[in-house]
């Protein structure tokens, strides 16, 4: 099928603006936050690297980031464990109600954080749980687990299952086999999974505030400075947070297309 020289220009046109639109705002953010003067505005006065050495000496900064990091680590281990577990049984096996169980599953996905999030919160006040990290944790996984789940479910129907039947055969065990066939062959999976579900609690806001009580996260963190007005030291955060994901995103792809090759 050829292409007219007009659809060629209009498709590339198109994407050079889809590009800006989607890249443009973070590369102000990023080059703002080299500026010298202390509003983030445009045009630059110079070029100074004092915002991010600001922000090492922000004590509390430091604290909700290392907040962050735990949270997502927590909810990284939670998320791929249960998500792990709930592919197994929705994929291989049979059961009553599997299909009410796999729509109530997913539901979290398509619910609006704000209302997880004060959901989650009477939900734990009900059980005396108060509101911090803990609960941050409970919370997030309560909808990123469906995330992580859709992501192994979709590698795990691609499984042969006559390769673990091969196995027992040989003498190893269901367990065994299934440790030694099976989530070898899910590693890409799970890896995509951890990545997505480490990324998806780091930036985690509406779902975290509701739940985060006295102690911050670094998104928490941020939008309290932003209540005080624009500040440089933002923008210095978020490219920091910009570059890291995208090699966090880059590793992932990076690992996970090895996998699928190997």
């Amino acid at each position: 099928m050829q292409i007219s020289r007009f659809e060629r220009i209009f498709y590339r046109v198109f994407l050079v603006l889809f590009l800006i639109y989607l890249l443009g705002p973070l590369v102000i953010v990023i080059i703002l936050s080299f500026n010298t003067a202390p509003a983030p505005t445009l045009p630059m006065k110079g070029l100074t690297l004092k915002w991010y050495k600001a922000l090492f000496a922000d004590s509390m900064l430091k604290e909700s980031l290392l907040n962050s990091l735990a949270v997502a680590f927590a909810v990284t281990i939670l998320s791929v464990s249960v998500a792990t577990f709930t592919s197994f049984a929705l994929v291989r096996y049979r059961f009553f109600g599997q299909g009410a169980f796999y729509a109530v599953a997913l539901s979290p996905i398509i619910t609006p954080g704000v209302i997880l999030g004060v959901s989650i919160l009477i939900f734990l006040y009900k059980l005396h749980f108060q509101p911090g990290l803990k609960a941050v944790v409970l919370g997030q996984s309560s909808f990123i687990i469906s995330f992580a789940m859709l992501t192994i479910m979709s590698r795990l129907r691609k499984f042969d299952t006559a390769l673990e039947e091969a196995a027992q055969d040989l003498g190893a065990s269901k367990p065994k086999a299934i440790l030694k066939i099976t989530l070898p062959y899910l590693k890409p999976a799970l890896i995509s999974a951890a990545s997505l579900s480490f990324l998806l609690s780091f930036d985690n806001f509406n779902t975290t505030l509701f739940l985060v009580g006295n102690d911050r996260t670094l998104p928490i963190q941020i939008y309290s400075m932003l209540r005080f007005g624009l500040s440089p030291k933002i923008n210095a955060i978020s490219t920091i947070l910009v570059v890291a994901t995208v090699i966090i995103g880059l590793f992932s792809g990076r690992i996970t297309k090895q996998q699928g090759e190997a």
